[in-house]
């Protein structure tokens, strides 16, 4: 269940600032960028808004946002899977990150507190101010699980973003959209193992991932602010469920709302590969394929190499071993057109798909590969078990 934590931890942190009149974020050309995966243009939009707002905690969290999302975009942590559906998080390598960016990133965050605690300390009940601290922990849960790979202290973290939600509907119950964080959490500590719950800072929150459930789906039918973050996560939560049509309806919403985000076409890929349906999936990739063709926007940077990966990875999953050796290994050969974790999966698939052939000799090379690559991953580390262990695919394997 560790792996629940991480893969749902990832989105929650999009959340706008409260006004008097909620106004849809997407009235604002940032956040417009933001969900169309824009980050570099969202990021000076928000950075004019810090400029403009000084005193603005909310401003600085949205410069954190834009920071923090155009780095896991570039290093594929925004990309719900890599391998099936219950892949770990726990799997990826630890984020690379400039000094200078994280820099950017904790002086932003840091100055956010600063302000709303100020705000706090005249007003307890200022909820925009509780607001802001919500978002704030809830943007360094994300930081110090990808980049730290501190997971107890993201952890810590996600339950501060809790207590301030909780705070807020303290002051204001019918403020639906402060129910994404408690949704999440609630649904996140109702699915972790016993002993994980009697951690110390998580006394009081027993979690209930049902309830979890409904207060997310309230925010994705009634909220304002954050209906789009909870629709997302709802995808997300969907496929671990195993209601992959529910999750589809989602994100071709979604898409539809954000034709310049192609990872919600990706992500159908993997929804319709869940619900058994091979061929929607391989359509979705050949549309993805023609929109970068194309030059559209969005689509016209997007390596090659991912859509080959996709395709051979369903291929793989589907027993498809040849189309799938035959994708997998042009992906490999030009593994550094693309995100470390990307490389690193698909030289384990190459081998493993060696091995499924009965070719453990060819197997070899690719495993080496992997470890080369990264030899402190968790990847490596299986592609080092297969070494003396050739890869035989079981039942689990295909669930």
């Amino acid at each position: 269940m560790r792996c629940l934590l991480v893969s749902l931890a990832l989105s929650f942190a999009a959340l706008a600032s409260p006004e008097a009149k909620l106004s849809d974020p997407l009235n604002d050309p940032g956040w417009q960028h933001f969900y169309n995966n824009e980050f570099s243009e969202a990021l000076a939009s928000f950075e004019e808004e810090a400029r403009t707002h000084p005193d603005d905690p909310d401003a600085y969290n949205h410069v954190a946002q834009a920071i923090l999302y155009r780095e896991m975009l570039r290093n594929g942590a925004l990309e719900s899977q890599l391998v099936t559906g219950t892949n770990p998080f726990l799997r990826r390598v630890k984020m690379a990150v400039p000094p200078e960016v994280r820099s950017s990133f904790n002086a932003a965050i840091d100055k956010s507190i600063e302000l709303a605690n100020g705000r706090i300390r005249h007003d307890p009940k200022d909820v925009r101010a509780l607001y802001a601290l919500s978002v704030s922990h809830g943007l360094r849960a994300n930081y110090l699980f990808l980049v730290e790979k501190a997971w107890t202290d993201a952890l810590r973290d996600a339950t501060a973003s809790r207590k301030y939600s909780n705070r807020i509907l303290a002051v204001d119950p019918q403020f639906v959209d402060a129910y994404l964080v408690q949704g999440l959490h609630d649904y996140i500590v109702g699915s972790l193992p016993f002993y994980m719950r009697m951690l110390g800072f998580l006394s009081g929150f027993h979690g209930d991932a049902a309830q979890g459930l409904r207060e997310l789906e309230n925010v994705a039918q009634n909220g304002v602010l954050n209906k789009y973050d909870a629709r997302i996560l709802l995808a997300a939560i969907y496929r671990r469920e195993r209601r992959p049509r529910e999750a589809l309806a989602l994100l071709k919403d979604a898409a539809e709302r954000f034709p310049r985000n192609y990872l919600l076409r990706l992500e159908q890929v993997q929804m319709y590969s869940d619900a058994g349906d091979k061929a929607s999936a391989l359509r979705i990739l050949d549309e993805v394929e023609r929109l970068r063709a194309a030059g559209s926007a969005g689509f016209k940077d997007l390596p090659p190499e991912k859509i080959k990966y996709l395709r051979g990875n369903l291929f793989f999953w589907y027993g498809d071993l040849e189309p799938a050796l035959e994708e997998l290994k042009q992906v490999a050969a030009r593994s550094d057109q693309l995100d470390l974790n990307t490389a690193l999966l698909a030289w384990l698939r190459v081998g493993q798909l060696y091995d499924l052939r009965g070719d453990h000799a060819q197997a070899l090379e690719a495993y080496r590969k992997t470890m080369k690559i990264a030899p402190e991953s968790p990847v490596a580390e299986e592609a080092k078990h297969y070494i003396s262990s050739p890869y035989h695919r079981k039942q689990r394997d295909l669930s």
